[in-house]
């Protein structure tokens, strides 16, 4: 009887409150979702990150739209960067041939008392990790007109892992070749006892104090380096398979930016002198397979990063059930040459146990130092003259302090081209220039006239400017965290170029201003000393790329080799 005496006198006004009740707490709730945005571990979340900052500087507004493009161009279309992301030119107009997989869009507001950068995130599948994660990367940093020197917020850059300095690469280097092994053979070779016997000699090199031809500063042991090249001239043999049909496999592509894959192909096949008929007295087996190609030539049903892994791993079945050779050592004394940007992520799995000379040399994204070797990326305009415009001025008629020019490709070159563009009159920084003959000779006129040549990351780490530096006498300045330069195992690359890491993008002019006189000289005098190392020759020459390429992978076999009973 007391429960229906409550009941009774629960009135319209109770109901009110507790309609009024619910209606308040899910209209909070309501709020909270679209401020905060809903947490979620798939693909479809998205949620917008806003970050401020007091700065004394102008109003300025930097928009930038980036996508990761799904198709690829002929190689004789000079209109790409470097990077693997491709656009085409018609009739002067750039058009965009791709298919967009990620879409970026940053915008930044700077007043004279605040700074709000805002950054829309998408988070999708990533096509390198093959799992979700922020699409977005970066945003600008911006520093104020007075203090340029000391004030700037930060480059705020969603990173998997922090980047790794050169001077960790080169720990990485030695802890690798001293303790990492390829997997035990299934049977012995008196292959592998021949490479762990030039092994020991390289280890027991003599001191050799005349170098005919080489500058000793720029090896990490030209003693070592000596002897291992010379071993590889007189004893490597390699097989390379004739299985597989063109244009994905024995097809060199030996123009565009994917031309260090196809020149190697070209000398490789070519080859007398290391290259056997007989695979039963090879050391190492060549797989002439074009990364480039296998992304452009297998149609629509082959676009993700899956399907064409697959279809190599097709044929590296194929090579294994007609030969004994990758069965015997797990495919450990094979190897490939990939410039293409998804190199690494088509051979990681089916390929881990090779030799990998890429050029996306990205430690952060499964390049192994010391196991895979860094391959340059050589932008070839015309195959029958791949050393053209080679070299450039004196240092003492190098008026311009820094040179950058190229597209708007990844997070950091808007950055860089926000920060320096028209604000030092040594300086020379610059957004893309025109691709017409004019533009082209300017542009190697900027290189040949510059002290320092910026090598700034676009899309990917790798990028062509390295090479060309080299090639026109200008001290590289690499701006790309976790790139491994080319040779990285033999060269000590500190000696004749600049590394900077990417935070440290607004201090670019002073840190070049602060390296003294006599240093910039004996750099460049070193780089005109290692170029040799970096050109294609049509008939291969001691010590040029073909050589290099050749000898970093030998390098890598012989210090991972195992025999069936001992090491």
């Amino acid at each position: 009887m007391r429960v229906l005496t409550r009941l009774e006198r629960f009135h319209h006004t109770d109901i009110r409150r507790l309609l009024f009740g619910i209606i308040v707490t899910v209209g909070f709730l309501v709020l909270l979702v679209q401020y905060f945005g809903i947490p979620c571990r798939n693909a479809s979340c998205s949620s917008t990150v806003k970050v401020s900052g007091i700065v004394d500087s102008q109003v300025s507004v930097v928009k930038s739209e980036m996508k990761y493009i799904n198709l690829s161009k002929d190689d004789d279309d000079d209109s790409d960067d470097g990077n693997g992301y491709e656009e085409e030119y018609e009739k002067g107009k750039r058009k965009n041939v791709s298919l967009s997989i990620i879409d970026r869009e940053i915008d930044v507001a700077i007043s004279n008392v605040k700074v709000e950068v805002d950054l829309s995130v998408i988070a999708r599948p990533n096509v390198s990790l093959e799992k979700p994660i922020m699409a977005v990367e970066s945003s600008v940093l911006v520093s104020g007109k007075d203090s340029r020197e000391g004030d700037v917020l930060s480059i705020l850059r969603h990173k998997q892992v922090a980047a790794v300095s050169i001077s960790q690469m080169n720990t990485l280097l030695m802890q690798s070749l001293s303790s990492y092994q390829s997997p035990k053979p299934r049977w012995s070779s008196a292959r592998d006892s021949e490479m762990l016997s030039a092994r020991s000699e390289i280890e027991n090199a003599s001191v050799v104090h005349e170098f005919i031809g080489l500058n000793a500063s720029v090896y990490r042991n030209i003693s070592k380096f000596q002897r291992s090249y010379d071993l590889m001239e007189r004893k490597l043999k390699v097989y390379v398979y004739k299985e597989g049909a063109k244009p994905i496999f024995h097809k060199p592509m030996p123009r565009g930016i994917y031309a260090s894959e196809g020149w190697f192909m070209k000398l490789m096949e070519s080859n007398n002198k290391f290259v056997v008929k007989d695979p039963r007295k090879a050391h190492l087996f060549y797989i002439p397979v074009s990364i480039k190609a296998l992304r452009t030539s297998l149609g629509q049903d082959f676009q993700t990063p899956k399907s064409l892994a697959d279809h190599l791993k097709e044929y590296v079945d194929l090579i294994a059930g007609k030969y004994k050779f990758w069965n015997r050592t797990g495919g450990a004394d094979h190897f490939l040459v990939a410039c293409h940007d998804w190199g690494n992520k088509l051979t990681k799995k089916h390929m881990r146990n090779s030799v990998r000379a890429l050029c996306n040399s990205n430690v952060a994204q499964g390049f192994r130092i010391g196991i895979d070797t860094a391959l340059p990326v050589t932008y070839i305009r015309s195959s029958q003259s791949p050393l053209e415009y080679l070299g450039g001025k004196a240092p003492s008629e190098r008026k311009i302090l820094a040179f950058f020019a190229g597209n708007m490709h990844g997070y950091l070159r808007p950055i860089l081209v926000q920060l320096w563009e028209n604000k030092e009159p040594d300086m020379k920084i610059l957004g893309p220039m025109p691709r017409d003959p004019e533009g082209k000779k300017q542009y190697r006129e900027y290189m040949k006239s510059s002290r320092y040549c910026i090598c700034a990351r676009g899309y990917e780490v790798h990028t062509p400017r390295v090479v060309e530096a080299i090639m026109n006498e200008c001290v590289p300045v690499i701006i790309a965290d976790n790139y491994v330069p080319p040779f990285f195992e033999v060269l000590d690359w500190e000696e004749f170029a600049v590394f900077v890491e990417e935070k440290y993008i607004m201090n670019l002019r002073n840190i070049l201003l602060s390296i003294p006189e006599e240093r910039y000289i004996g750099m460049q005098a070193r780089v005109k000393t290692v170029q040799q190392h970096f050109l294609w020759h049509k008939k291969p020459v001691k010590f040029d790329l073909f050589h290099m390429v050749l000898h970093s992978i030998w390098y890598s076999r012989v210090y991972r080799v195992r025999t069936r009973s001992r090491h």
